[in-house]
């Protein structure tokens, strides 16, 4: 609007001048040119300060943006944080308890073992606490059987961890030096086998015991022979009377497991003795089967 008057008064002072014609015309062209030249300044003057307005708009909307993307990241990174920290833990409550899962199966197995090992052992408590009273029973009624000669002191019945031993003196079967088994003697070992008569699975084991005194004959050459051939003699003879050979056993053992001193008389008489044992059952014993029924020493 400044440019069109300054126009105006141009033309005016042109014409009150007295001014040519053509030069006027000239001034008023540049005039005009100048306006226009003016006028797109402004325009791209505004349009610069619209587009600076523009971008200050945008820049401010960038940093506003750009601190909420800084508070969120931040926000994100203690989450993250966090979530880090929680899972160490969680890592370390799973480690821990893998390691109290392992301790706890080790303690299972630990008390499985003892309780099969006890069990076990419950077991076999069972089983020797009936085998004791079985032999307690077998003892009870081999006594009654040979109560008679026990209470006459011609046998000794005893039992040792379960081993029962029928016990007879030389005098009871034997002249002395001699395997040959007297009247009484077999009297004696009569009443014996007849006690025996229900054994089936137990070895019957008879040995022959003597003093120190040595005995020198043709048909003992030392206490070696008489001890054997005595366990024989008492072997043969509960044979006859029924016992299973396959049952049967004999050995002698001279004078080397005396029960008593041989210093003096009673002692040497307590170890010449004839022992008869129930021993193991068969089933117990080594592969090849029973022992022979004469052994000798």
């Amino acid at each position: 609007m400044r440019c069109g008057r300054a126009l105006v008064v141009i033309a005016t002072l042109g014409a009150a001048c007295g001014v040519p014609k053509q030069k006027y015309q000239a001034a008023v062209d540049e005039a005009g040119r100048n306006l226009s030249s003016a006028n797109d300044q402004r325009q791209r003057a505004d349009a610069c300060e619209a587009k600076e307005r523009e971008t200050e708009a945008r820049a401010g909307a960038a940093e506003k943006r750009a601190a909420e993307l800084t508070e969120r990241l931040s926000e994100l990174e203690k989450a993250a944080s966090a979530a880090s920290a929680d899972a160490s833990q969680q890592r370390a409550l799973v480690a821990e308890l893998a390691k109290s899962k392992e301790l706890l199966e080790a303690q299972s197995a630990s008390a499985s073992a003892e309780a099969d090992r006890q069990r076990k052992l419950a077991e076999q408590l069972a089983e020797e606490k009936s085998a004791l009273q079985a032999k307690s029973k077998e003892y009870e009624s081999l006594a009654a059987s040979l109560d008679s000669e026990i209470k006459a002191g011609r046998i000794k019945l005893s039992e040792l961890q379960g081993k029962l031993t029928v016990r007879m003196g030389e005098r009871v079967l034997f002249p002395s030096g001699s395997a040959t088994i007297s009247a009484d003697g077999k009297a004696t070992l009569r009443k014996i086998a007849d006690a025996f008569a229900s054994v089936q699975d137990r070895m019957i084991r008879v040995e022959g015991h003597t003093d120190n005194v040595p005995i020198h004959t043709e048909r003992f050459p030392s206490n070696w022979e008489l001890s054997a051939a005595r366990a024989i003699a008492v072997v043969r003879y509960l044979q006859e009377r029924g016992i299973d050979p396959a049952l049967l056993g004999a050995a002698g053992y001279g004078e080397y497991q005396p029960v008593a001193s041989n210093d003096n008389a009673d002692g040497r008489a307590e170890n010449r003795r004839i022992e008869i044992s129930l021993a193991a059952p068969l089933q117990s014993l080594p592969a090849g089967g029973p022992a022979s029924n004469a052994s000798a020493p």
